[in-house]
């Protein structure tokens, strides 16, 4: 198993940065990491993501939503073909900081059979999630 985090604090309310968040729609128009998003953030929906790491090559996946703690948190689960060979646990988490600044985390936990056989996609992955954690920052700040 392999666990990769990022977090950033946010000058702007956290109800702010969760809207910017959970605007899946619209993630193709400040997201350099998860260029595309489609589905609902409902528990057992199905979402389709394109992620474009740095230096990497484009990926797509249909994830499913595992929790929702609404306002606050998103979890859901991407495999690779079938359970165990490369899958994906990943979490959003917007956490107020007094009043007007929240810190933003994302997180996931990798594990399967090629997780061992990964080490330049988790470099990128790391990469994509701290490009996709200041351009959160910079979307939220300017609004």
């Amino acid at each position: 198993m392999r666990e990769l985090q990022a977090s950033i604090e946010i000058g702007a309310p956290a109800e702010r940065v969760w809207d910017v968040l959970s605007d899946l729609s619209r993630y193709e128009e400040w997201n350099p990491f998860m260029t595309q998003a489609e589905g609902e953030l409902i528990e057992g929906a199905k979402l389709a993501i394109r992620i474009q790491p740095p230096g990497g090559r484009q990926m797509e996946f249909k994830p499913t939503v595992l929790e929702v703690e609404p306002r606050r948190s998103v979890r859901w689960l991407g495999r690779l073909i079938l359970p165990g060979i490369f899958d994906g646990e990943h979490t959003l988490a917007v956490e107020p900081v007094g009043d007007s600044a929240a810190r933003f985390t994302q997180r996931e936990r990798f594990s399967g059979v090629l997780t061992a056989f990964s080490g330049k996609l988790f470099d990128r992955t790391q990469i994509g999630f701290e490009a996709m954690n200041e351009a959160l920052k910079q979307r939220c700040e300017s609004i």
